[in-house]
């Protein structure tokens, strides 16, 4: 790609806004999903009983255990959300850029 091409690639518009929403949008996952797995490990540093808690009267399974499973959901989910968002608002902005510089 020539230098030219960059340059008006970058100055437009839609370009510019199509890398801060998707900046944004992945920053926003990221400290969504740091949250979750860093409140998990500190609830386990600070409050491991909280967690040993069985889920019910004699049973093993303790309720850390599911909330650890949905921890790992958390994860595919966000996944899910951000390819939903990627294949829609970002791919149009994606191809409406083409459009605008061809």
């Amino acid at each position: 790609m020539q230098q030219d091409s960059v340059d008006a690639i970058k100055a437009h518009p839609r370009y510019q806004e199509l890398v801060c929403s998707r900046k944004c949008f992945a920053w926003n996952l990221t400290v969504i999903m740091l949250v979750i797995y860093y409140g998990f490990i500190l609830t386990i540093a600070f409050a491991p009983s909280l967690l040993g808690t069985p889920i019910a009267e004699g049973a093993v399974t303790t309720i850390g255990m599911p909330i650890g499973v949905a921890i790992i959901i958390s994860a595919f989910v966000l996944t899910g959300i951000y390819v939903a968002k990627a294949n829609s608002r970002f791919d149009a902005l994606t191809k409406a850029i083409r459009e605008d510089l061809q």
